[in-house]
This record gives structure tokens, sequence and C-alpha cells, in this order.
């Protein structure tokens, strides 16, 4: 394809990514603007106009997948030579091979999983509770921070981490895995980088070489980087101020969620101050999701315009989100998949329905209520309950077959706690006291093997004298998938985190709560911040539909708890009623007028008590008749069902209270409530006024 070619379809800012002879280079790309098309016709642009040789570029990523579809589409795009693509780790240990070999070295083999040494080296220090997938996740996060065993405990310290092992034991353990790897001459994949990154400062005329080799970088996901990424990429660009590499980054500071496992966001966002002259190209169409959407997303990140706010919209008008509480997370789930059969008609397929929730255990119910359903569903990332290495080691643990059940439950039950507590003759499931809250793998696995605890719970509720092959049986029984058919037509169900980089036409967010969004254990501010971003992307998975709701109760282990919406629900509850209150805003700047206009309406109509909810909808209209109110409501459901649309489609409950508050009593009136705009007016105003003035003010106030 010649170059003028390879410019067709693109917007005007992406035009303008794929041909800015700016380098550095730094293309801030936001949710569905298209970042991985820009990519790659920048690379074949470059390439077309014999600005880059092919055989020159080297193409990073985060994942084997994405480094062939780059691939895939360089070669549709027409560039015939093959890029060097591929992931950090991938092209740093191809150099240190080719290292190895022109210094006559051995190489060392390749320690694919730590867990193993690990846990021989840990020698069932911290008990059941510490997996040695969590002491292997917490040398990787020390490794990426490029972080050695006699730093470890300070610097543990300072970043806040909650190590699965004291941080002294901790930073012992790390020093007798290193010791030990040596001892064997093996490296792990964090030893890839770090090698390289050594061989290329330690030895000139090898980092000359592959400087001449690769002299055009391309970085997709730079947001995701870590430290020892971004040394290593230091290495091949060589030393300022040399100019005979450039360098091309492209990433999202909104979708920077990666940081407790060692990912250094200030590496995107502080890209202009650490390379000065760099030319900044933001792309803030997206093409995604509908209006309605971004808009909430808007609310949710709580920014400006471009990729740190509201993204403009290439796709057609939608349906508001919905929001929606339930009683239990059982009901939750159960009525997510009553959604998802409604939803399902002929023609449609499963895989236009996604659930995300915040932690793997969340699914745990999506699963049960799924497959008693019938829908199939697929679990992507941790992957199925059953599946998982956690509760195949808890379940292989509960004793014999043929024993009571009951023993080895409160066995795992008590693993959980903190070390100090000491385990009781007979211990109840009930007598387990809170969980604790570590952070990063170890959490997720700790809450899957509570839900294991519940899911032992339910079964004891039904066969008290069960045995261990009773439980394994009923397990299967109740988390049963259908075989996916042979096009892969399922449900997916996935966490915010593994949702990245995917889309659904429907989304549903489920367990939207305090304590899960944001998680208990975002303490700092950096940490929220970090689950706000996490929000962000979950809610701009949604191509058409976005579903959001949480649960009044939830069962973990064998505790009910009590639980409050997510302080967020506010923002994205404010987006729908800015949304309802009239057209869509002319601009960024009018858009976050109307929202800031909305909030302070919410939380005034709430007296000031933010988080004070009735009934899962927001506590409004204190001084509302509610005899009026519950008029509107009647009212309000029979217009919803007359045009096939959701009540809250036609006014939220907001709006209802405020006019049963203020009692409008012609138009000039309505068109003063907040939330209800000369289109809503024009709808459905006649009808409003005949309601309020059949009901009389029957509540009298006290005079002033």
């Amino acid at each position: 394809m010649d170059a003028t070619g390879l410019l067709d379809g693109l917007t005007e800012r992406q035009a303008e990514a794929v041909t800015s002879t700016g380098a550095p280079l730094c293309i801030l790309a936001g949710a569905g603007s298209g970042k991985t098309r820009v990519l790659t016709r920048r690379i074949a642009y470059r390439a077309a106009t014999g600005s880059a040789e092919p055989r020159h570029v080297l193409a990073l990523t985060f994942t084997r997948k994405a480094a062939a579809e780059l691939g895939r589409r360089l070669e549709a795009l027409g560039v015939r030579d093959r890029v060097a693509a591929g992931t950090f780790h991938a092209l740093a240990y191809a150099q240190l091979r080719q290292w190895w070999a022109d210094n006559d070295r051995r190489p060392p083999t390749l320690l694919e999983r730590k867990a193993g040494m690990l846990a021989r080296l840990a020698g069932g220090a911290g008990g059941a509770r510490v997996q040695p997938a969590d002491m292997a996740a917490e040398i990787e996060w020390a490794k990426a921070r490029m972080v050695v065993p006699e730093r470890y405990a300070e610097a543990a310290d300072q970043a806040g981490r909650q190590p699965p092992l004291p941080a002294t034991a901790m930073a012992s353990l790390y020093r007798r895995y290193e010791d030990e790897k040596r001892r064997r001459g093996q490296l792990d994949f964090d030893d890839l980088i770090l090698d390289c990154v050594s061989a290329l400062t330690g030895d000139p005329a090898f980092a000359a070489a592959q400087r001449w080799r690769y002299r055009h970088l391309f970085v997709d996901e730079f947001q995701d980087v870590n430290p020892v990424q971004a040394a290593l990429l230091a290495c091949w660009r060589g030393p300022a101020p040399d100019t005979s590499t450039d360098l091309c980054v492209v990433g999202d500071p909104n979708q920077a969620i990666y940081s407790w496992n060692g990912a250094d966001p200030s590496q995107l966002q502080l890209f202009s101050r650490r390379e000065p002259g760099a030319t900044v190209v933001v792309l803030d169409d997206n093409f995604r999701s509908t209006p309605q959407i971004l808009a909430v997303a808007g609310a949710v990140i709580s920014a400006g315009p471009g990729p740190g706010g509201v993204l403009r919209a290439r796709r057609p008008e939608g349906p508001l989100p919905w929001i929606r509480s339930f009683d239990t997370d059982v009901d939750e789930a159960r009525g997510i998949a009553r959604a998802m059969r409604d939803r399902h008609r002929p023609g449609s397929a499963w895989s236009d329905l996604a659930v995300l929730t915040r932690t793997n255990a969340q699914l745990v119910a999506f699963e049960r209520a799924l497959g008693a359903a019938g829908i199939p569903f697929r679990v992507r990332g941790g992957g199925a309950f059953l599946s998982r290495p956690e509760v195949k080691a808890a379940l292989a643990g509960l004793g014999p077959p043929h024993g009571p059940v009951a023993t080895g439950l409160a066995d795992v039950a008590m693993s959980l706690r903190t070390p100090a507590l000491e385990p009781a003759a007979h211990l109840d499931l009930e007598d387990v006291g809170p969980v604790p809250e570590p952070d990063g793998p170890a959490a997720e696995r700790l809450a899957v093997l509570e839900e294991l605890v519940r899911l032992g719970h339910d079964y004891l509720a039904h066969e008290p004298d069960g045995s261990v092959a009773g439980f394994v049986a009923w397990l299967g029984a109740t988390l049963r998938s259908e075989p996916p058919r042979a096009s892969q037509d399922t449900v997916e169900l996935a966490t915010f985190h593994s949702a990245k980089g995917l889309e659904w036409p429907v989304v549903f967010l489920a367990g939207l709560e305090r304590g899960l969004v944001p998680i208990s254990f975002a303490k700092s501010d950096a940490a929220r911040d970090e689950e706000r971003r996490l929000l962000y992307v979950a809610v701009t998975r949604a191509e058409r539909e976005l579903h959001c709701s949480w649960a009044r109760e939830r069962t973990v282990g064998a505790r009910v708890m009590k639980r409050q919406p997510s302080p967020w629900l506010e923002e994205i509850e404010a987006a729908r009623g800015a949304l309802a209150a009239g057209s869509a805003p002319s601009g960024p700047a009018e858009w976050r007028s109307r929202l800031a206009a909305e909030r302070a309406r919410l939380r005034g109509a709430r007296g000031g008590q933010a988080n004070n909810r009735r009934r899962g909808q927001l506590q409004v209209g204190g001084d509302a008749d509610p005899e009026l109110l519950a008029a509107l409501k009647a009212w309000r459901a029979g217009a919803a069902k007359a045009g096939g649309v959701p009540a809250f489609v036609v006014f939220h409950d907001a709006t209802l209270a405020t006019l049963a508050e203020a009692r409008p009593s012609n138009r000039k009136d309505l068109l003063a409530v907040p939330g209800l705009g000369p289109v809503k007016a024009e709808r459905y105003g006649q009808a409003l006024l005949e309601v309020l003035a059949a009901h009389p003010t029957s509540k009298s106030k006290p005079e002033a």
C-alpha cells in the first residue's frame, strides 16, 4: 500500500499520529480510539515513506497475542520485511542467547515456574494460608522494581506492600531463592530483562550492535511499563544525546491499572518532562461505545476532555446505563442470568454478553447462576472456580472421600485467618472471624478460598453429615457449565483486570459495593486513584448497553455481611441524571457544568448524606409526600410499559422525589425541576401535572 492510502479512513488526529515527524513521539490513545490501527499504520507509513526500514524496527508489546496481531496487521498493510515484534521478555531472551553465543558462554536453563522451588525453600512457612504463587508474585514485584533481596524489606515498607510473609522473612526467602537458582545454573523470566540490561551496560560493543539493528522503537501500552523494562528500553536507545534511535510510545494514563504488580504509570504520565522536545498527539475519538456509556466513563474518571475526560463518541445514541440493586449477591447473580436470557433472542449471540466483577471470587455466584439457567459461559483470567490451583489443593486436603467434610472445611476456614489465631478444638464455621486484607494476587486467592467455605456452608445446610466425596460431586453439579459450542458462543465472566483490551455489546458490572469498588485494601490516594481507573476500564468495555448492580447483603465464607453501594455509583447516577435532563451537551465545558450541577443536586436532595440509600436507590426528597411519590411511581410504571422501556428511562427516582417535593403547577415550574428538560416536559408534562393536581398536600409542614 502506498503512503497516501495508509491514511484512508483515519480521523484528523489519527492521521496526525501516523504522519508526525516528532521524535520522541507520545500518542495518548483513549479507550476505543483505535490505537492498534494507528500504531500499525504509523510503522507501515514510516516504511512506505522510507523514514524507517522494517528490519530496523522493534515493536514492543505486553503479550504474545498482541505481538502476533501486530505482525498480521503489518503484513496486511503490505510491510514485506518482517518487523521484530514481541514482548520485553521474549526480545530480551533472544538478545541474551546471542550474547551468550558470542561470548562462548553456556546458556543457563530457564526456570519456567517459581512456585515449586519456593515451596521447597519456604518449608511450610506461614502455613496453609500462604500459597507459593503469592511468594512468587512478591518476588516478581521486587524484580520489576529492580529491588534486590537486601533492600526488599525497606522497599516493601515504603511501597505499603503487605507481603505473604513478614518482610524480613520474605527477604530471606528471596535471597535463598536467588542463591538456589545460581547454584543450579538457572534463570527465571524476570532475570531475562535484568540480565539483558546487565549485558548491554557491561558490553559496549554488544550494545552498539543492538542499537544499530534496532533504530526505531515502538512501545504499546506504555502506561504498563515497569522500572526494569524502562531500564532495558533506555539501554536500547543509548545514552543521551544519542539520536541514532527514535521512539514512539502509545498508551492511556486512564488505563494504568497494574501498579500493584510493579508497573510505573509515571513513565507515561511524566513522558514530556522526561523527554524534552517530545511531541504529544491525543486520540480522543471513541469508536467503541455509545455517547451514554462514554458520559458515564467520563464522570467516573473525573477529569477534563480528551483521554482524561469525555471522549468523543463515533457511535450512535444508545440507552442510558441501568443501575439496579438486589437483596443478596445470589439474587444479583440470578437476576443478571434472567436478564441475559431475556436478551438472547434468535440471531443473537451469547458472546455479546459479559459479566465483570472486581475479584475472581465474585464470579463464583455467576458460574452457579448461569449453570443453573443453562447459559453457556467461560471464565477468563484465573479460570473457572474448580480449575483454580488453590481450590484443587484445598479440595485435595479436605480428608478421605468418605470422611466428614465439615472438619476439612473448618480447617480451610481456619487457614485463612491470621497465623496468630490459635485453632479451636471444635471449630464451627460460624466462629470464623474477619478475613485479613492482603494486597494483589494473595487477596484474590484468599477470597476464592472464602468462596469455597461459603459453598461448603451451603452444602452442609442441605446435608449436615455430608462427606468430602459428596461435597466434591455437589460442587461439580452446582458449578456446571454447558460445553462451549464450536463457535465458542459463550457468555464471558471476567474480572475488571482481565477484561482490559476486550469489548462486548452488553456488559454487566456486578458487585459495585464499598469494599470491592474501590477494594478495601486500597488505603492510599494512589491506590484509590488506580481503583477509579480500574472502574473506568470496566465501564469502557461496553459498546451498546451498560448494566450496573450491587447487593445489600453478600455472603463471605460463612458470614452474611451488610453492604453499601460503591461511592462511585454516585458518579454514574449523576451522569445518568445529567443525560436525562435534556439534549446532549455541546462540548466538554457544558458537560462538566451539567455534571457538577447534577452531583450537587443529588447530594443536596439527600441532605448531605452521600451514601445514605433506601431500597437500593439514592435517598432523596425527604420532604416529599409519600402518597404523591407512590402515585408518581405508579404513573411512571404505566408510561414505561406503554413505551416499552425501563422505568428509569422515563424518570429516575430522584426526579420523581423532587417533583413530589416541589409540586410544580405549570409548564414553567416543571422546567425548573432538575432532570426534567424540554423534551421530557413536552412528552410527559401534561400527564405529570394531572397526577400532581390529583394529589393535594397531605402532609402539613411546620410554620417558619
